[in-house]
């Protein structure tokens, strides 16, 4: 599988679930099920690299400002939904996650933001397909920290002045 492949299946199990993350995750599930395993597995390779580049300071503030606040857990769900938003969205987000007040149409905090099972699809798609747990992706390991530069989430004054486009569009 390779990234158009991987772009062309979050696209078609987003659109048919019209957004929501949950439905998004069963129907992407259901899609794998139609692919090899070792299909599967590279479908999980391109997910997991985008997930760790999403491992960002900056993406953690964006979603500091979205969803008032991310723990730890909370970042993790957001990047898999950010990912779950397609190319377009998740590589402007990547590149500048103050653009995410363009790139985003709506965002409603009690749906959006949370795309825990998306992280998910390519393990449980594997294990139906094999009856075994997916192998090691082979990739190279997360990195311990997030990349860049600290964001102090609990001065709301920083956030606005690092993500002011965010800040005016969901806050102010």
């Amino acid at each position: 599988m390779d990234e158009l492949e991987f772009w062309e299946l979050m696209d078609a199990s987003r659109e048919a679930a019209e957004g929501d993350p949950e439905e998004q995750a069963d129907l992407l599930v259901d899609r794998l099920l139609g692919l090899d395993p070792e299909s599967v597995l590279d479908f999980a390779r391109h997910f997991e690299s985008r997930y760790n580049r999403a491992y960002t300071w900056d993406l953690w503030g964006a979603a500091w400002v979205l969803l008032d606040g991310a723990s730890d857990d909370a970042f993790d769900f957001f990047r898999c939904w950010l990912i779950g938003q397609g190319r377009e969205v998740f590589e402007g987000a990547v590149h500048d996650p103050d653009a995410l007040a363009e790139l985003l149409d709506d965002f409603d905090e009690e749906i959006d933001g949370d795309g825990e099972e998306l992280g998910y699809a390519a393990d449980e798609a594997y294990e139906q397909l094999t009856g075994a747990v997916a192998p090691d992706l082979g990739i190279p390991p997360a990195p311990s920290e997030p990349e860049g530069t600290p964001v102090d989430f609990e001065n709301e004054g920083a956030l606005a002045e690092r993500f002011p486009r965010l800040w005016g569009r969901f806050k102010g």
